[in-house]
C-alpha cells in the first residue's frame, strides 16, 4: 500500500488534508460512522496504521500510531476522569480512581474500539492481520487511543466528549452493577486475614489455546484450601477473576 501523503482536497466547502492512496475510501467510511468531518485525513491514517505495516513495508515514508497512541491516552485520562468527577460528586479520589482505572483498561477500550469497527480500518501488516490482528485486544485498545488523540487534534475535546460519553456511560453501568471496579486481590486479602490470619497465594495453572491469544489460569489458596480459580487474558486478569470467585465463595 502506498504511504499516506500531504495533499489537499476540497471538500464541503473547506481545504482538508487528505491521503491520496486507496485507503481513502475507507477513511471516509469510518469518518461517515464516527460522525466526524474530518480536516486532516493524513492524521486519521497515522491513527490506523500499526507498526507491523511499516515493518513489513520499509520503503515506506510513514508513521505508526505509538505517538498518537500516547497521547489519546492522557486525553482519556482527562475526559473520563472529568466525567466522573462532575457525576460523582460525594465519592472520594481512591474510589474514582478505581472507576476510571476500570473504564479506561485495555479490555474496555478494545470493546470501544469494537463497538466502532476500528479494526476493519486498521493498516496491518499482512502477518499480523493473517494471524488475527484485526481482533485482538491489545492492538485494538492502542487503535482506539490513537484515534482519541487524533480526534483532540483535529476536532477537540469537546468533539472527544461527545463521541466517548455514549460509550462509557453504559460500560460504568456494568462496572458498578458488578463492581468491577473493586480490587478483588486486595479485599480478599483482607478476609483471609481476618478470618484465617494468612495471607492468599497465588498459583500459576497453565494456559489454554494459541500463543496469540492465550487464555492463563490461576488459583487461590488459603492455606491448604482452594478457594477460586479465574483465567483471563494475563495472569494479572485471571488472578483477580480468582480473587473474585474466592469472596462470592467466602460470602456463602
Amino acid at each position: 500500500m502506498r504511504c499516506w501523503s500531504s495533499k489537499h482536497l476540497r471538500r464541503r466547502g473547506g481545504s482538508r488534508t487528505a491521503p491520496t492512496n486507496t485507503t481513502m475510501n475507507d477513511l471516509l467510511q469510518f469518518e461517515t460512522k464516527l460522525g466526524l468531518n474530518i480536516n486532516d485525513y493524513e492524521l486519521f491514517g497515522r491513527a490506523l496504521t500499526h507498526s507491523s505495516h511499516l515493518n513489513e513495508n520499509p520503503g515506506i515514508v510513514a508513521q505508526d500510531n505509538e505517538r498518537l497512541e500516547f497521547l489519546g491516552d492522557a486525553v482519556l485520562d482527562l475526559v473520563v476522569g472529568d466525567y466522573l468527577f462532575r457525576r460523582f460528586r460525594d465519592v472520594d479520589e481512591g474510589e474514582l480512581t478505581s472507576l476510571r482505572s476500570a473504564l479506561v483498561k485495555t479490555p474496555t477500550l478494545a470493546g470501544f474500539a469494537r463497538s466502532w469497527e476500528i479494526g476493519r480500518f486498521l493498516r496491518l501488516g499482512q502477518g499480523e492481520s493473517d494471524s488475527g490482528g484485526r481482533n485482538r485486544t491489545p492492538i485494538l485498545c492502542a487503535a482506539f487511543e490513537a484515534v482519541i488523540g487524533a480526534i483532540y487534534l483535529d476536532q477537540g475535546v469537546e468533539r472527544v466528549r461527545e463521541l466517548i460519553r455514549p460509550l462509557i456511560e453504559p460500560a460504568l453501568e456494568a462496572i458498578l452493577a458488578d463492581n468491577l471496579h473493586k480490587d478483588a486481590k486486595s479485599e480478599f486479602q483482607v478476609w483471609a486475614q481476618a478470618e484465617h490470619n494468612i495471607t492468599p497465594h497465588y498459583v500459576d495453572n497453565g494456559a489454554l489455546g494459541p500463543d496469540h491469544e492465550k487464555i492463563f489460569i490461576v488459583q487461590v489458596w488459603v492455606g491448604e484450601k482452594l478457594w477460586g480459580e479465574g483465567r483471563g487474558t494475563s495472569k494479572r486478569v485471571a488472578a483477580q477473576a480468582a480473587a473474585k470467585m474466592g469472596l462470592k465463595k467466602a460470602e456463602g
